[in-house]
């Protein structure tokens, strides 16, 4: 009896590890396209010694709809998520508790509108170096998660970035 419950503790071992490889390899083939939010274009603003803030620009796009609910960075002591806009004739800057991301269209976080505020610099931002972000998310199920990415630091948009894509009301 003691062998025989050896036996079936062994088996069932052996379906759970089984179970949890599969598990694992079909999370892996995932397709890209899963991600709860692209990005795309990201920079973020050279800084110089004595500058405490800059920003971080990028355009998102949450294919099934999402929100962002926070941002961090061991670069800044505090990072926010900031919109910028005209209230009669004074441009306004203020921190944002959320952005929404309307599923499938491209959001832009750019000079002038919403963007990434790395506030409390620890050290500046050189020109041609990277700035680890994580983005916090909350997909349209109410399930949260982060996304870590590299962003490259420059003095402008990178070309064939962000700088073409600016919008004039006629």
């Amino acid at each position: 009896m003691f062998i025989d419950f050896i036996a079936r503790k062994t088996s069932m071992q052996k379906a759970l590890m089984t179970l949890i490889a599969a598990a694992s390899l079909a999370l892996a083939a995932l397709p890209a396209s899963a991600q709860v939010v692209q990005v795309q274009g990201a920079w973020a603003r050279a800084s110089v010694p004595g500058q405490k803030a800059t920003g971080a620009f990028m355009t998102l796009t949450a294919p099934a709809g999402a929100t962002l609910v926070g941002v961090s960075s061991p670069a800044a002591g505090v990072a926010e998520v900031h919109e910028m806009k005209m209230e009669g004739d004074v441009m306004k800057m203020r921190a944002l508790p959320s952005l929404a991301l309307p599923a499938g269209q491209a959001v832009e976080l750019k000079p002038g509108g919403y963007h990434v505020m790395l506030l409390d610099l620890k050290a500046p931002l050189a020109k041609d170096s990277q700035v680890p972000l994580t983005l916090k998310l909350r997909d349209a199920k109410g399930a949260e998660s982060q996304l870590d990415i590299s962003v490259p630091v420059s003095a402008t948009p990178p070309a064939g970035g962000m700088a073409g894509h600016e919008h004039h009301k006629h």
